[in-house]
């Protein structure tokens, strides 16, 4: 698995978001990505997803575009969103049915994992913030894919599950996937990943 991204620059009326952006990411790596607010990381990452285009540049997935390529792409992008009225577990099932990638057993473990098992019956609307943030890391993991995306997936969750999260992490990154974290914290990032992108004013300058 490869991605190549190409002098890629984005703006929003005159407003320049991403400027001159080079990267190639490789399978089997964990990347971080740091940056303050405003300095570009979710543009960046919902450009790698596809929900925004390049105002210039190109990206490559496996040398080819991403509508043109079969890669699977899973994310949590700034705060996760879901039916308020279904479960966590229902709103996994709703999810999980799209592609029928997985079953209702591989649904429960991944809540286990991420410390909802207890809650998977309860309401959306019902959860906390950290259990919606939990929920969201949930529908990131619970699928195969080769590209995976963590928008600051430690922010807000309790110490326990932090470190069950980077375990986890780490136990994906030994396949030919590519993961992209981002955490305000460089310890975080430090611990987790074989490298380090750092964003400021929408360029690398690191």
């Amino acid at each position: 698995m490869e991605i190549k991204v190409q002098n890629v620059n984005k703006s929003f009326k005159n407003n320049i978001v991403l400027q001159d952006i080079n990267l190639t990411l490789q399978g089997g790596k964990v990347y971080g990505l740091k940056g303050r607010n405003g300095s570009g990381k979710s543009v960046l990452l919902k450009i790698l997803c596809g929900f925004y285009t390049s105002t210039e540049g190109s990206v490559f997935y496996n040398g080819k575009s991403l509508k043109d390529s079969s890669i699977r792409i899973r994310a949590l992008i700034e705060k996760p969103s879901f039916f308020p009225y279904l479960s966590g577990f229902e709103n996994l099932q709703l999810l999980a049915k799209l592609e029928h990638l997985i079953d209702n057993q591989k649904i429960l473990q991944v809540l286990e994992l991420v410390g909802l098992a207890e809650d998977k019956d309860k309401n959306f609307s019902k959860y906390s913030l950290k259990k919606k943030k939990k929920l969201g890391i949930a529908q990131a993991i619970m699928e195969p894919s080769d590209l995976l995306i963590l928008d600051e997936p430690f922010n807000g969750i309790d110490v326990q599950s932090v470190q069950v999260l980077k375990k986890h992490i780490k136990e994906l990154s030994d396949k030919d996937k590519i993961i992209i974290v981002t955490s305000h914290i460089q310890d975080d990032l430090v611990e987790l990943c074989d490298e380090i992108i750092e964003l400021e004013n929408g360029k690398i300058i690191k």
